[in-house]
């Protein structure tokens, strides 16, 4: 069986979606790799590291996917400027295309996949189950995504994260505020603490005040029941008005006392809440800074700016996007064994057997025979263009 890895077109996404690691296991369970010339350049990873694991360098991603009977991804298939096509073209009918599809995304982007024949396999679909744990693409980006954004925020406020004791006298440690204790946010309290600083960190769900206690972290709690605040699948729920405004003030006052705000707060299938208002920003102080990881889904400030850095009444707003690929090399080590684990899942003696009867596959297949297999949700929202969606950021918040 072939695996076909190209390199990723969207612009500034420097992930890739097989390493060279990776690559050495696969071969070794049997698989035939070929990789797209330079497909792993911008990750850190050279077409001598391919070689020597054992893959084959194809000079084109037509060379490398066109007989490929699995093709691996970072990102969905897009126009390729070179080719002058989409990328899905090269694709053979009854390929498996796995990889962050966006399947709450571009409707049409998705029917062209199923329109080829193609098997698609959403990773950001993988069930909050303890057998799928290898396979979940959401929680190893948004990883890395917690962790940059508290580096991030380090680097804009005008203040030391630590306390400092020096002869110039004792320098008290910056506050941070992580709003969604998910698997972004634990992150980003564990790094902030790492570094010295005072967090406190809000959820809407009570069931993970321990998890932040754990951390060394203050938890700001609302009172909410556990049931109005958290889906089956653990993720957050849209709350009530009442509760939505009482949590904003919640908000507002701990925020105006911070240094560093850091928001990854999600709601699967909707548009990213907006929990810090123009006057909370008003009320922080000068000089602080908010990095808001739900910038892909519109973001939780509503002073973000999607993609961009701007600084309102003193205060720092970052909004980026894909910030797991600016740790490109970890953010790929990491996503390479997820995707590993689910194309051993649908592959487990060199050949691909669908069984959708199977609770991971039923989740995962988003397109088989041609057919769309997911329904969009009811009254969804398009999400914002600034950019190709990619929903690691903040996910399961």
């Amino acid at each position: 069986m072939k695996i076909g890895v190209p390199r990723e077109t969207v612009p500034g996404e420097k992930r890739v979606a097989v390493t060279p690691e990776v690559a050495s296991k696969l071969i070794k369970s049997g698989f035939a790799i070929a990789v797209e010339s330079g497909a792993g350049d911008a990750a850190g990873f050279s077409d001598g590291d391919y070689r020597s694991a054992g893959g084959t360098i194809a000079p084109s991603a037509a060379a490398a996917l066109g007989d490929a009977d699995a093709v691996l991804k970072v990102r969905r298939p897009a126009f390729n400027a070179t080719l002058g096509k989409n990328e899905v073209e090269l694709l053979k009918p009854n390929a498996l295309l796995i990889g962050l599809l966006d399947p709450r995304g571009d409707q049409d982007g998705l029917r062209t996949i199923a329109q080829r024949g193609v098997t698609a396999a959403s990773m950001e679909l993988v069930p909050r189950i303890t057998r799928a744990q290898m396979m979940d693409a959401l929680s190893s980006q948004s990883t890395v995504a917690g962790y940059k954004a508290v580096l991030l925020a380090a680097n804009a406020i005008q203040r030391f994260f630590p306390m400092l004791m020096t002869a110039a006298g004792t320098i008290r440690p910056a506050r941070v505020l992580v709003i969604g204790a998910g698997v972004a946010g634990l992150q980003a309290i564990a790094t902030a603490r790492r570094l010295g600083a005072v967090v406190e960190a809000f959820d809407t769900r009570p069931v993970v005040k321990e998890q932040v206690q754990s951390l060394g972290a203050q938890f700001v709690a609302l009172d909410v029941a556990e049931h109005d605040a958290q889906d089956s699948g653990g993720y957050a729920k849209e709350l009530a008005a009442e509760h939505i405004a009482r949590e904003k003030q919640l908000i507002h006052d701990h925020a105006s006392k911070a240094d560093a705000v850091i928001t990854t707060a999600l709601v699967p299938g909707r548009r990213a809440p907006i929990l810090i208002s123009a006057d909370t920003v008003r009320a922080m102080r000068p000089g602080s800074a908010i990095v808001d990881l739900a910038a892909e889904q519109g973001g939780n400030c509503e002073l973000s700016q999607p993609g961009k850095t701007v600084v309102e009444h003193g205060v720092s707003i970052l909004a980026p996007l894909d910030l797991p690929s600016q740790m490109a090399y970890d953010a790929s080590a990491m996503y390479a064994r997820n995707v590993a684990a689910l194309l051993m899942h649908f592959a487990p003696k060199g050949t691909i057997a669908l069984d959708f009867s199977d609770e991971i596959t039923k989740a995962v297949v988003i397109a088989a025979q041609g057919e769309m297999r997911l329904a969009p949700p009811p009254g969804a929202a398009a999400p914002p263009a600034q950019a190709a969606p990619n929903r690691t950021a903040g996910a399961k918040v």
